[in-house]
């Protein structure tokens, strides 16, 4: 072990230093929880992090891989993914992780982009997420570790195995740390807008935020953390593995979607993090079971309401959370209030990639609604004269790789990042989201539309999952909607169309009554097909294609429109 990195003051530096940090200073506390397949649950101390991470790290640098290679890791979260990371960047390697959702094409791209020498192949079924198609393009010169967990691909002849390695090779101590400064990871963006984009950033930035975030919400070694969320993402990769290696936090894995609700209620988390998908199903699984008309009446008594929200709560396993946060699309203001009904204080937050998702957050206790809070430590926002909201902060990323020029596009010169978004901010601060820029379209009248405000109005209605305002070439915008999970199996049991058709016009009407004349929408399209990130129309991120989406229907635009209706079943 390294001497040098005891100090607390080390763990500022990078999160291998902090590796060593907590493996010296509570080496048998239990760092990593993970669920396997079978059932059973394993738990990692640090001290036991720290060896298999040593013994990894010895068995790259065997390798003589050139110096600053770029090595991929491909699988769902688990200990290893975190451990994987650790030790390409104990060996002096940087890390390129990719989603599990990607296509085949998408990761060849990244693959080949990046230069990766090598990769580790993780937890991954071929079900749930793309591995059937992007191990064709996996190149048979590109050499592979397997971790726990992860399919049979090339085999022990061709492929490594974790276990075999950490078995069979002695340890390095006297590793070289990681210089502050240096580039740790390469985090593509979704491509949402494109090609996706390598965003580079270094050590001396991740662990930055993360102590900023520590200082902020007094996390301690105490916290359970739940890592669900995709670990190719940057606000997993910082709120999870980086605050977790700063502060000394217990990580709980989920197994599956299936085994959710379990992992949960076994980690009960104290900091818990998610995206609006998830927050609106949670709730739609209590309405489910308490109407929303009866869950009024039993709130307001003082005696049984209290002690049904404290249960509602310990059955989604968030009674002991003290920090919620939503983030990556709007979260309609009515269900953030549900949870506020409940005793819990769910923030809206905002953040991106580039900067390390580390932007805005409503304060506790001043949590205002249809806001994306006020800026973090040591963050600076503005707008542009066009309305763009520009940010400067510890997050800031060193670039795109391979490509200055799009740096250079999206960093202003004096050093602010242009972030593509629209926002409003009031007197007090806050920060309201408008839009994405490029999202704005224009009918065939020529009025430009934001679909984004009109979406968060529609979003509120309980029976709606998903929904996409465009129709650039009609006269008047139209909406195409997914129905919640639940709605479509009530529908596809009963058949009967006609009281959720109602309740559409209803809320049709009543959100053109809020609309100016040229954004009031012709009608609402209830798509069958659900938007997938197997058949392109989601992000890795679970953000909606907009585009795709739009070229995927556009054929059918006019078609819906002849048939005069309020409503369009497709």
């Amino acid at each position: 072990m390294n001497p040098a990195a005891h100090d607390s003051g080390s763990r500022r530096i990078s999160q291998v230093h902090c590796l060593y940090y907590w493996a010296n200073k509570t080496p048998n506390s239990v760092y990593l929880t993970q669920p396997f397949n079978d059932g059973t649950v394993v738990n990692y101390t640090w001290q036991q992090t720290l060896d298999e991470v040593q013994r990894m790290a010895s068995y790259l640098l065997s390798l003589k891989l050139p110096e600053n290679s770029h090595i991929a890791i491909l699988g769902k979260n688990s200990a290893h993914w975190i451990m994987s990371d650790l030790a390409i960047w104990m060996a002096g390697y940087i890390s390129v992780p990719l989603y599990p959702t990607l296509s085949g094409e998408t990761a060849q791209y990244i693959l080949e982009h990046s230069e990766v020498k090598l990769m580790f192949i993780g937890k991954l079924d071929g079900k749930s997420d793309t591995w059937l198609d992007v191990k064709e393009v996996i190149s048979t010169d590109l050499p592979c570790i397997t971790l726990p967990m992860a399919p049979e691909f090339r085999g022990q002849e061709r492929d490594k195995s974790w276990q075999d390695i950490v078995t069979n090779t002695t340890p390095v101590n006297a590793m070289k740390l990681p210089d502050p400064d240096s580039l740790a990871t390469l985090i593509y963006t979704s491509g949402s807008t494109g090609k996706p984009k390598g965003v580079m950033h270094d050590f001396r930035t991740l662990v930055h935020v993360a102590h900023n975030m520590e200082d902020q919400f007094g996390l301690t070694a105490e916290d359970r953390l739940l890592s669900y969320l995709p670990m190719a993402h940057c606000l997993e990769r910082v709120i999870i593995e980086t605050v977790s290696l700063h502060t000394g936090c217990h990580i709980f894995f989920a197994d599956s979607l299936d085994t959710f609700v379990a992992d949960l209620g076994r980690a009960r988390p104290t900091m818990f993090i998610s995206v609006p998908r998830l927050w609106m199903k949670f709730q739609s699984g209590i309405n489910d079971k308490i109407p929303p008309t009866l869950q009024k009446i039993l709130f307001s008594l003082p005696i049984l309401g209290k002690f049904l929200r404290g249960r509602i709560l310990q059955q989604l396993g968030l009674d002991q959370v003290r920090l919620a946060v939503t983030g990556s699309a709007p979260l309609p203001p009515a269900v953030i209030s549900w949870y506020q009904s409940l005793g819990l204080d769910l923030l809206e937050g905002y953040g991106m990639t580039e900067n390390a998702a580390y932007s805005h957050l409503n304060p506790t206790g001043a949590n205002r609604l249809g806001t994306v809070g006020k800026p973090l430590n040591e963050v600076i926002c503005r707008l542009s004269d066009e309305g763009e909201v520009q940010l400067k902060g510890p997050g800031t990323m060193l670039g795109y790789y391979k490509e200055p020029e799009k740096t250079a596009e999206t960093m202003t010169a004096d050093g602010y990042l242009k972030t593509g978004d629209l926002g409003e901010i009031d007197s007090d601060g806050y920060l309201k989201l408008t839009g994405r820029i490029k999202d704005i379209f224009k009918t065939s009248k020529g009025k430009y539309i934001a679909p984004v405000p009109i979406e968060l109005k529609l979003g509120e209605s309980l029976s709606i999952e998903m929904v996409c305002v465009g129709g650039g070439i009609l006269p008047q915008p139209i909406a195409l909607v997914i129905l919640d999970e639940e709605v479509q199996k009530s529908l596809h049991k009963s058949g009967d169309r006609s009281a959720l058709e109602t309740e559409f016009e209803a809320l049709l009407k009543k959100v053109n009554n809020t609309l100016e004349s040229h954004e009031k929408l012709a009608f609402i399209v209830i798509m069958k097909e659900p938007w997938t990130m197997q058949n392109g129309l989601l992000t890795p991120t679970m953000k909606i294609q907009r585009q795709k989406v739009e070229d995927t229907y556009v054929d059918e635009f006019e078609k819906w429109k002849k048939q005069n209706r309020k409503i369009v079943w497709v």
